[in-house]
């Protein structure tokens, strides 16, 4: 059901009312703990708190991408707005610098807060039904791994906070293995009370498939290959094969066809509530990923694509010789009207030579701009980034030549000839399998925010001459200092008011 999870939020955090001392005065408004945290409406309003934290700046409302997909190879800015094109080209200057790193460092950490809030509390309320209470408490465990998963990947040592925080602490800061074991453990407890599938309204939240395609995730960001292959096998063979891929491509990425049949994990984005991204009843529900990544007057185009992308797809003819059809719709680029027959956004376009801009999640089928309160639902995870995976993971315990299947099935959809047929040079070579899958997750995947997480995953930021091989395809990557910009700075505001906790090396 479209929009499911955009609901009224009459809990958007607490206020912690704990009078120090005297003069601490209450408004007589505010909720406090003790007053809260008594009813099953309570733990519901709670959990759908978290929720909320999509819609907020810092994160999958508008720059979270920025450090996603622009970073990687696949995206750039030139805005000019220098010090917000400069974060994505690894000039980083003011570690405070709030659109480029602390807002979303903030965001992050109010959504862990606000999950803490629910563990902490929800286990107090009495249920009717035990079973709904076990249910909020797996959202909450889930969407706290979800958050740590991306501090994890964008900072790496960070503070593992697990209890509801109060301004006064001061969180110890942890090693990355360290949060990737939280993840995991949260994960696995949610998968045990999540359901295999939601039903009406609640149609969009995590169920036990979203759990264990984030477990996958952060299983193959250690190279724990056997784990994350179980992982996979309950959504492609087991108890979750629910799942398949959607015979049109674009499917997955406009409002029409939501919570389909590929869709493992998405965010529910809407347009009825026009406000801002503030804490307020009227608080915008809406996704402005298009509005700062739509091409010169369309949106503010502060974000867009390599032009190598393009190339890439056209490297290869499908079966009848045509186009790769996945490019359409990925990019817009100079070419798109002579080879697909389309208008960028329905208007007649000067190009500049060589560039490219992301197409995925655009309103340009019934628009011909963009703006901050786009609907389109932004897909985290879906059936055609698994089977991929699989792929990769098979490869890597040895059993490349079960692994072309999976890879095929992806590409039979776009009417691409086998692996085998199209590449025969690779055969049950490891190498030369995983470098030709590096280039198939870019043909499905290009735009949807994995590339990062895929080159830290492969190695391909460890060493200068990996680097190197980057930068001919992304010139940013020139300015990439190994050892330092595999992550980011932590903000210093945090590093100078927080004694346990250090910069980040490098920096």
């Amino acid at each position: 059901m479209k929009k499911s999870i955009i609901i009224t939020v009459a809990l958007l955090g607490l206020i912690f009312a704990s009078c120090e001392k005297e003069l601490d005065l209450n408004s007589p408004n505010d909720i406090t703990v003790d007053q809260y945290w008594k009813t099953e409406s309570d733990a519901q309003a709670g959990v759908n708190s978290i929720y909320a934290m999509f819609y907020k700046d810092g994160l999958w409302a508008r720059w979270i991408y920025f450090r996603l997909d622009l970073t990687s190879d696949e995206g750039y800015s030139v805005s000019p707005w220098t010090e917000l094109a400069d974060w994505t080209r690894f000039n980083y200057i003011n570690y405070n610098f709030w659109e480029g790193n602390a807002v979303t460092w903030r965001d992050t950490y109010k959504a862990i807060f606000r999950c803490n809030q629910v563990l902490a509390n929800v286990p107090n309320i009495t249920f009717q039904n035990e079973d709904t209470k076990k249910r909020i408490i797996a959202q909450a465990k889930f969407l706290r791994a979800l958050h740590y998963y991306y501090a994890a990947v964008i900072w790496e040592d960070i503070p593992l906070v697990l209890e509801p925080s109060t301004p006064a602490d001061l969180p110890k800061q942890v090693k990355v293995t360290e949060v990737w074991a939280q993840v995991e453990k949260d994960l696995n407890e949610a998968f045990a009370d999540l359901p295999r599938d939601w039903s009406g309204a609640d149609i969009g939240r995590p169920d036990k498939g979203a759990a264990k395609a984030f477990l996958a995730k952060v299983y193959m960001q250690q190279h724990k290959w056997a784990e994350a292959k179980t992982s996979l096998d309950y959504l492609i063979s087991g108890a979750g094969a629910k799942y398949s891929l959607q015979a049109n491509y674009r499917d997955n990425f406009t409002d029409l066809h939501e919570n389909n049949s590929e869709s493992v994990f998405e965010i529910q984005f809407g347009d009825q509530r026009k406000g801002g991204t503030g804490e307020d009843q009227n608080a915008a529900v809406s996704s402005n990923r298009c509005q700062f990544f739509a091409p010169r007057g369309i949106g503010w185009s502060d974000g867009q694509a390599r032009f190598w992308l393009v190339n890439a797809f056209k490297e290869e003819k499908n079966k009848d010789g045509n186009l790769d059809i996945r490019l359409r719709w990925t990019l817009y680029y100079p070419q798109l009207l002579a080879d697909f027959g389309d208008k960028t956004y329905n208007r007649n376009w000067e190009w500049n030579n060589n560039e490219a801009w992301f197409r995925k999640g655009s309103r340009d089928y019934y628009r011909d701009n963009e703006d901050y309160y786009s609907q389109v639902n932004y897909r985290l995870v879906r059936y055609g980034d698994i089977l991929l995976r699989y792929a990769e993971v098979l490869n890597e315990l040895g059993n490349t030549a079960q692994a072309y299947q999976y890879v095929d099935m992806v590409r039979a959809r776009a009417n691409m000839n086998t692996l085998a047929v199209a590449h025969p040079e690779i055969g049950n070579n490891h190498d030369l399998f995983l470098e030709r899958l590096k280039m198939e997750r870019v043909l499905e995947l290009a735009g949807e925010s994995v590339r990062w997480e895929d080159l830290k995953r492969w190695g391909d930021l460890n060493t200068q001459a990996s680097v190197d091989k980057i930068a001919l395809r992304d010139s940013d990557f020139k300015n990439f200092k190994v050892g330092k910009n595999h992550r980011m700075p932590i903000p210093q505001t945090d590093v100078d008011n927080n004694p346990n906790l250090d910069q980040n090396s490098g920096y």
